[in-house]
């Protein structure tokens, strides 16, 4: 292989030295010479900006921004000027330290929001289901303990179940990568609800670990008889 690439570079040497000549397809040494000269142009992959899927993690500029500069409401719609600006709205309520900084379940629970149950009939009274769900992690997180009465204070059932959610233990496939791209719990959380941030972590990640918890093993490593 290098011999034969050393052949091919005394030749092209030996049509400059002789002066002009011509190859079989009648381009001359000049030419030749000129092109290996030449170096070739460099393509750059064209890269686009970074990955920004993520609408739940992206920092927002201005928070609780009034509905025409919020990016989520239409600033040429004449309605959106007549929605109440949030900071105005929110004056009052317990804080939060994410999200829109209001804490929205302490809000209910001191009574300083009421939330109508029936948009025509303000007598109906909410169904609230005070039914906790405890979700078992695989990882060495704490595990997740769902409350239904602090979502059916708001919801009907019909908002999550069965669109949403299969109500059947085992049959909701769930992880986080799932929620940060807006699927199960990420339907509301980071759009109408608080947002997933590491500050929020222990919103749902409440439940500790048993004292006893050891990490499950695969089943690779379960049927691996060198174990």
């Amino acid at each position: 292989m290098h011999m034969k690439n050393k052949i091919i570079l005394t030749s092209a040497l030996a049509l400059v030295i002789s002066g002009p000549a011509f190859s079989a397809d009648g381009v001359s040494a000049e030419e030749v010479t000129a092109s290996a000269a030449t170096p070739e142009p460099v393509v750059v992959a064209q890269v686009a900006g970074a990955n920004v899927f993520n609408r739940n993690l992206k920092k927002v500029k201005v928070k609780n921004a009034p509905p025409p500069e919020d990016g989520i409401h239409d600033p040429e719609n004449e309605g959106t000027y007549v929605l109440q600006p949030p900071l105005e709205a929110y004056q009052g309520l317990p804080t939060s330290p994410y999200g829109n900084y209001v804490d929205w379940v302490k809000a209910i629970d001191e009574k300083k929001l009421q939330p109508r149950w029936d948009r025509i009939d303000s007598s109906e009274e909410a169904f609230v289901m005070d039914l906790d769900v405890l979700r078992e992690v695989k990882a060495s997180v704490p595990d997740v303990i769902f409350p239904h009465r602090q979502h059916t204070e708001w919801l009907a059932c019909s908002n999550c179940h069965p669109a949403i959610f299969i109500p059947q233990k085992g049959a909701n496939q769930i992880n986080m990568s799932g929620i940060l791209l807006g699927q199960k719990c990420g339907v509301c959380h980071g759009k109408v609800s608080f947002p997933i941030t590491t500050k929020s972590c222990k919103k749902c990640h409440s439940q500790p670990k048993p004292e006893d918890w050891t990490p499950p093993l695969s089943e690779a490593t379960l049927k691996n008889p060198w174990r």
